[in-house]
């Protein structure tokens, strides 16, 4: 049974987080919206299948970055000086990572995880 992880994230600036693919990129407004947008970022591979198809060597590229949690949940707030995400999935912090990278670029914090 795979475990199950709770990450604490804030953004800072979520007005100005953007990944540096804009194809790629979060492209909503509010916590929310971003917290739906990494949820389903995680639940399905959507997102990965359209960064692997911008690669040099798409056949190259490891089918085990493409993993996904269908079970994956988020909910997001505005703070007053951020806004907060909090995420539940039994993928690793690594593909978590990846996924707020390409949507909103190093714009984010880890601030807990249990």
């Amino acid at each position: 049974m795979a475990t199950t992880h709770r990450y604490y994230l804030s953004v800072a600036d979520l007005p100005g987080a953007r990944g540096s693919e804009p194809s790629l990129a979060f492209e909503g407004i509010g916590p929310e919206k971003l917290a739906a947008d990494l949820a389903d970022a995680l639940r399905n591979d959507a997102l990965f299948q359209r960064w692997k198809a911008m690669q040099p060597d798409p056949d190259e590229v490891s089918p085990a970055l493409g993993v996904t949690d269908p079970s994956a949940s988020a909910t997001g707030k505005q703070g007053s000086d951020r806004a907060d995400i909090e995420l539940v999935t039994t993928l690793p912090m690594s593909i978590v990572r990846q996924r707020l990278t390409w949507l909103i670029g190093p714009n984010w914090q880890l601030r807990d995880m249990r």
